[in-house]
């Protein structure tokens, strides 16, 4: 097993009003020449969006973009005609494909909207683009797939032989993350509680990188909710 611990200091810092970001790899205006990804996970972002502001509408190409809400209500409209609300709990995924033009909007007067955006590199190029949804507030389970290779129908589909999972590791009961593909490397993102794994303590948005491995055993230290992020490295 090989590991890479990324803290949560160490990200890059976007500050611009209505939006306060951390970017843990390279995006907008903050680069970093050794934080361009992990295998076909390219993008993490951590954004706190103010009420009533939000992402006009902009294009993307060829890119799986995941949104994970925890707090608040999102807005999604896009070229294709569809207007999504995303409340926290749910997710939402979108294939640019060939080309799509969306918005993210904070559309509520008194509340503050915080969501994960993830993007993945597809497996293949030129699709048609589409926009899925789904509400995962009421899964309790300790692991909760939410994002699958297209054909399972337990989770919102992605084109790539990726997976993004919900844990929840409790201090008495360590948790076992068996990697789903063989080969795929695994992107840890601890969203609260503290965790430890192979004598690695992380607190929160602190992220480890794993390879050369079959399976991890993750230990809370105090209760913690973790983004497993499972992707292809090359």
């Amino acid at each position: 097993m090989k590991t890479a611990v990324y803290k949560a200091e160490e990200r890059g810092i976007g500050e611009y009003g209505w939006l306060s970001t951390r970017y843990s790899f390279s995006f907008a205006d903050w680069y970093n020449a050794n934080k361009m990804g992990f295998g076909t996970l390219r993008v993490i972002n951590d954004d706190t969006i103010l009420p009533e502001n939000g992402f006009g509408m902009h294009e993307h190409r060829d890119m799986e973009i995941i949104t994970i809400v925890t707090d608040g209500v999102l807005t999604h409209r896009d070229s294709m005609g569809n207007i999504g609300i995303v409340r926290a709990g749910e997710v939402q995924i979108m294939s640019a494909g060939i080309g799509i033009q969306h918005s993210e909007y904070n559309n509520e007067k008194d509340s503050t909207l915080r969501l994960f955006q993830i993007w993945i590199f597809p497996d293949t190029s030129g699709i048609k683009p589409r926009y899925d949804q789904r509400d995962y507030s009421d899964d309790t389970d300790a692991e909760t797939l939410l994002v699958a290779p297209i054909g399972n129908s337990r989770a919102l589909s992605v084109h790539q032989n990726a997976f993004i999972s919900r844990l929840v590791v409790e201090t008495i009961t360590p948790l076992t993350y068996t990697i789903k593909s063989p080969g795929n490397g695994m992107y840890l993102f601890v969203v609260d509680g503290t965790i430890s794994i192979e004598d690695n303590t992380l607190e929160p948005r602190d992220a480890i990188g794993i390879t050369d491995a079959t399976s991890v055993n993750i230990s809370a230290i105090k209760k913690a909710t973790v983004l497993a992020i499972e992707v292809p490295m090359q």
